[in-house]
């Protein structure tokens, strides 16, 4: 099959988060199956730091922009250790910035609109320019999700009915934007209504694509599940459940090339299933002295990885922080985010030194370490569409604690008596966001600490667990087939029925 995959960001070129994971490690997977990908990126700043050479192909590209033809250059490079060529689109008026989306201060960039309006008409430009024809065009998240729009609205007659797949990281994030900006994307007005474009008077990137892509994807099963809801549905619910017969959820893989304890040379000692008590023991003693925390074997290690953030569940851990650290426990902290959580731990550090560091950066070395040195890591998460550090975790042999949401549900098997005695128990699940169900499942973890028997068992079950990209992507192989089927015979009318907005649907 061939794949055009479409995304703003992918390791090793540029990453602010999960999305570029996926988009570094999910083509190398399709094209180990045998089947040809390609991916299409802009030439953000970060793309030419990137360790991979960039080289030129000698395509240019010029697409309306409102009223102004706005030209570009496209790049060439690979995947690492992959067949996947990678083109990179080079504006750099849109895209020699330090940031992928926002000023230093996190506010949006203020031409998001014509930056990503830009990105997908030039994508389009790109796949034209490509030899062979695409079977499946893959793109994701609101900064791509106008290219469905294109192809069937500006492209049909030329390329023909090229099947669509929109996958969904995260819907919080819409890429929303003034009514006035319609004009920016140069597709006719009359598409700016309630079946399509518009979202309570705003256009809407996402839904536009989510309208438009022949099926509709999310990063776990039970994300897919939850977004059909008001309480996840971020207003797009009513469409979501309408077209809830083409909408799916996968759960995103693991890179084992780059997440697997064997091979990381960050780490204080390799280890695998079958060594990893002595392997563990050493990790834990060097994060440990890194730490500068008292160098223990017998005191159970938290961890925390990732966005200070209150949908990672930042106020549950603020209102359990002295339960658990008045224990004979220690707590390691990494990520950066809001600063009222930043205060707050710089706080805890200096009410319970040697029991808790903080460090208030993101460091990829520094994050391999702590996942492989830690005992237990925390994500209370209020919403998680995948997420992959409890996977990083599992990998590690480090037991995850999780809110029973999104693609935690999907991925940690609860530790209970029935589960520990057949083997199949990976973590610690709680279900209600409040912090009495977090306290209680610290508790429960806690006691299983004790066993140290039990608590070996669990920790290889969750190493042995495969959460490969393989696997993954040999699902996303099914699911375009999928696409392929229902794009025979598409018709080109709205997929909503015309008339005024239903009540309640969100839409």
């Amino acid at each position: 099959m061939n794949v055009v995959v479409i995304a703003s960001e992918a390791v090793p070129f540029a990453k602010t988060g999960g999305l570029a994971d996926v988009m570094g490690a999910l083509p190398c997977a399709l094209d180990a199956l045998g089947h040809e990908v390609t991916l299409i990126l802009p030439c953000h700043r970060d793309c030419r730091r990137s360790s991979e050479p960039l080289e030129s192909t000698g395509w240019s590209v010029s697409v309306p922009v409102g009223t102004t033809a706005v030209a570009g250059t496209v790049y060439e490079s690979r995947l690492p250790d992959s067949g996947v060529s990678v083109y990179l689109i080079d504006q750099p008026g849109y895209f020699d910035r330090e940031r992928l989306y926002q000023e230093s201060d996190g506010q949006d960039y203020a031409d998001n609109a014509e930056r990503f309006v830009f990105f997908a008409r030039a994508a389009i430009e790109v796949v034209r320019k490509i030899d062979s024809r695409p079977d499946v065009v893959h793109v994701n998240d609101w900064q791509t999700a106008l290219v469905p729009v294109y192809l069937k609205e500006h492209w049909r007659n030329e390329l023909g009915e090229i099947g669509t797949l929109l996958t969904i990281h995260n819907l919080a994030y819409q890429g929303l934007f003034p009514a006035s900006d319609v004009s920016v994307t140069g597709l006719d007005a009359r598409l700016f209504d309630w079946q399509r474009l518009e979202f309570h008077g705003r256009l809407s990137f996402l839904k536009a694509g989510m309208v438009y892509a022949d099926m509709i994807n999310t990063v776990s099963p039970t994300y897919a599940r939850e977004i059909q809801t008001p309480e996840f549905g971020c207003g797009l619910d009513g469409l979501l459940r309408a077209r809830r017969e083409d909408l799916r959820g996968i759960v995103n893989g693991m890179d084992p090339r780059t997440w697997a304890p064997r091979y990381e040379p960050m780490l204080a000692r390799p280890y695998d299933p079958a060594t990893f008590r002595a392997g563990k023991a050493a990790c834990k003693a060097a994060l440990q002295r890194l730490a500068s925390l008292p160098e223990r074997p017998d005191v159970p290690l938290f961890a925390q990885i990732g966005r200070l953030d209150r949908q990672k569940g930042w106020d549950l851990l603020a209102a359990v922080a002295d339960d658990v650290l008045g224990r004979d426990a220690q707590m390691v902290i990494l990520g950066e985010g809001q600063a009222r959580y930043a205060e707050l731990l710089e706080r805890l550090a200096d009410t319970y030194p040697g029991k808790l560091r903080v460090f208030l950066h993101y460091s990829g070395p520094l994050a391999h370490q702590i996942e492989a040195g830690a005992d237990l890591l925390l994500m209370p998460s209020l919403y998680e569409p995948c997420g992959l550090n409890q996977l990083y975790s599992l990998a590690h042999g480090t037991v995850p604690l999780v809110r029973a949401t999104g693609g935690l549900a999907d991925t940690v098997v609860d530790a209970t008596p029935g589960t520990l005695a057949d083997g199949s128990a990976t973590g610690f699940v709680f279900h209600d966001p409040t912090p009495e169900a977090l306290r209680d499942a610290i508790h429960r973890a806690l006691a299983l600490w004790k066993d140290r028997r039990a608590w070996d068992r669990l920790v290889e079950a969750g190493m042995r667990a495969d959460w490969s990209w393989d696997r993954s992507a040999r699902e996303y192989v099914s699911l375009y087939e999928e696409v392929l089927r229902r794009t025979e015979g598409r018709a080109a009318a709205p997929l909503l029925p015309a008339g005024p907005a239903p009540r309640g649907q969100g839409v």
